[in-house]
């Protein structure tokens, strides 16, 4: 016998209704279709089951179309681990087919990108190397990416510009490397750092008005580039947790404090885990009382680039 004072609710006369009257949100015609063998990838995305992440994915794909169909800017966010997971081809692929009109990186995605360009490699040892001061210390790195930002402060460049242009002497993997494949086709890269975050800060000849004030020019330009999206744009951030998203949203805002129209557009955040700032200033804060959709897809971005990209080749 239980010790309890309390007794368990007697549920005796409890009404029901029949489930024909409840309803439900998922049905049938929802579910997935098995795969068939040959039917290519456009198929595959047909039989996903149009519930949550399959019909996000399939949202996203339409809004990339409809906006390079439209000629709206189409707008990537990358995080370093996105350009470290070797996906710098498959999006110049994207540039060149027009799913891409401009980028913007972290410092983090520049640095990786950049020593691709100069060296076929990135992403060093941390923990093998810190405990003797030797991380971030590479001189090509150091020495190649301040001198081209400060070239860029003099000439009235932005610093993802800056960074391209320098890499044209230099580069000897240009096919791996998106700032350089970016540049010689003339599309955008802006570059948004914050000073202490990136390795090249840490070397003798970087130059914090230098890294300042053409970090400042890239965020005047991407302000203009986001007026783009008005109308039918797409703006996708991948692997930024914190940084980008910030960037946007206070784009998003001079635009409209500017009196330039910016409603109706489709955000999308690409990540394997999703974030606190890009689900509001991504996906949410955008599209308040502006119309638009915003959009969480989650997922390794060395799977869902490329088979987002595969998706979008396979439907042309």
């Amino acid at each position: 016998m239980s010790r309890y004072k309390q007794q368990p609710l007697s549920f005796e006369g409890l009404s029901t209704i029949p489930i024909e009257a409840r309803g439900g949100k998922v049905r049938i015609e929802h579910f997935a279709d098995p795969h068939i063998k040959g039917t290519g990838l456009t198929s595959w995305l047909e039989h996903l089951p149009r519930i949550l992440a399959a019909d996000s994915l399939r949202a996203t794909a339409a809004a990339l179309r409809q906006a390079r169909s439209k000629q709206k800017a189409i707008l990537w966010g990358l995080g370093g681990h996105v350009i470290k997971c070797g996906l710098a081809p498959v999006l110049a692929d994207l540039m060149d087919r027009g799913f891409a009109t401009a980028f913007a990186m972290n410092g983090a995605a520049s640095i990786h990108d950049f020593e691709i360009g100069i060296a076929g490699a990135t992403s060093e040892d941390v923990e093998a190397v810190l405990p003797d001061g030797r991380f971030g210390t590479a001189e090509e790195t150091g020495r190649e990416m301040n001198l081209a930002i400060s070239a860029g402060l003099k000439d009235g460049l932005g610093m993802g510009e800056a960074l391209g242009r320098s890499l044209e002497p230099i580069v000897k993997y240009p096919e791996h490397c998106l700032l350089s494949r970016a540049y010689r086709r003339g599309v955008p890269v802006c570059v948004h750092v914050a000073i202490g975050t990136d390795t090249p800060h840490t070397h003798p000849l970087a130059d914090g008005g230098a890294i300042g004030e053409t970090a400042y020019q890239d965020f005047r330009l991407f302000s203009s580039l986001v007026r783009g999206l008005d109308g039918g744009g797409v703006y996708v951030n991948a692997g930024s947790a914190v940084v980008l998203p910030e960037v946007f949203l206070k784009a998003v805002s001079v635009v409209r404090n500017l009196g330039y129209p910016l409603g109706n557009f489709t955000t999308v955040n690409l990540d394997f885990l999703q974030h606190y700032r890009p689900k509001v200033n991504v996906v949410e804060r955008p599209h308040a009382g502006s119309g638009g959709m915003g959009y969480s897809i989650t997922g390794h971005h060395e799977i869902m680039i490329p088979l987002l990209a595969a998706i979008l080749v396979e439907a042309e």
